[in-house]
């Protein structure tokens, strides 16, 4: 093999390494999403894709109904959910960080 023979070879062979990368990447990603949509259950707590936050009251195979206020339910696709916040919000001792501390 000639120095311009492995020179074409690695031209071609470096951006196919560089796609199937990708894509690995990507199912990988989708096959973690799809594990957390499939465990979510009653009661959790999520946040769908277009930002909205809520408490699961129902599950179906393909819905989910959320409560994002007391009393209104809104129903989405179940593959609208995009994470869990269920305990995802950091705890603080001294109240919120915008609060005047106490004594001032």
């Amino acid at each position: 093999m000639t120095s311009n023979d492995l020179s074409s070879l690695l031209f071609f062979a470096i951006p196919v390494g560089f796609i199937a990368y990708i894509f690995l990447g990507q199912r990988k990603r989708v096959r973690a999403m799809q594990a957390m949509q499939a465990s979510i259950v009653v009661g959790e707590e999520v946040r769908t894709t277009s930002g909205l936050f809520g408490r699961v009251t129902a599950l179906t195979d393909s819905e989910i109904h959320l409560e994002v206020a007391p009393g209104v339910v809104v129903r989405f696709d179940r593959r609208a959910v995009d994470a869990r916040t269920s305990g995802a919000a950091p705890s603080s001792s001294n109240g919120p960080a915008d609060a005047p501390a106490q004594g001032e």
